[in-house]
């Protein structure tokens, strides 16, 4: 159902703002019988509570669907047994990507293996789209294997840099940029045999 982060994110604002507002209407019911001099009738409770229950299988279903909507949860438990179309091999040490010497280019549909090894530090592996929206990312423990498999579902020039403080020799002392900034580190192409998955 969702194949980019963005479409996620679309949707779950617009069903955390109708949770959120049926919550506000229990707290305003709940503070208006309780402004009332006479006691509310016993009758009156049930279809208070039953609200409350339903608000309850609301939000719990609500994430049960979400969990099995998301593409890459299933991706990223399975990953051992899918197989790469592309693999990326990545090291960082003293604030500085050593990525492969070709550029990094896919197709969209694609799965993509990147598999990042830290030698001094915790980074984090952070993929952005142009507008800064972040497309994925993971964690960058040192001395680990490091591996997350990625499909992109959408084409265009990704920029990388990491998602985890690594401390002020991160950034450029006197400018205050990130050394880390890589900009169109990935390029995900639209005409692929893969692209009408």
């Amino acid at each position: 159902m969702f194949q980019t982060s963005l479409e996620l994110l679309k949707f779950h604002w617009m069903a955390y703002t109708i949770y959120a507002l049926l919550i506000i209407s229990v707290i305003v019911w709940f503070g208006y019988n309780l402004t009332r001099k006479e006691k509310a009738k016993s009758w009156v409770r049930i279809p208070f509570y039953g609200y409350i229950a339903f608000l309850v299988a609301g939000g719990v279903g609500h994430h049960i669907f979400t969990y099995n909507a998301i593409p890459w949860v299933a991706e990223d438990i399975m990953r051992h047994d899918i197989p790469a179309d592309r693999d990326y091999e990545i090291t960082i040490e003293k604030h500085r990507w050593q990525l492969p010497k070709e550029q990094m280019v896919a197709n969209m549909g694609e799965k993509i293996r990147f598999n990042v090894h830290s030698k001094d530090l915790t980074y984090g592996f952070g993929l952005f789209r142009k507008d800064g929206t972040m497309v994925m990312q993971m964690q960058v423990v040192p001395k680990h294997d490091n591996d997350i498999l990625w499909t992109f579902h959408e084409c265009g020039k990704f920029d990388l840099t990491s998602t985890e403080y690594a401390g002020p020799a991160q950034y450029d002392a006197e400018t205050g940029e990130d050394k880390m900034f890589v900009k169109d580190a990935l390029i995900v192409n639209c005409n692929d045999k893969f692209a009408s998955k």
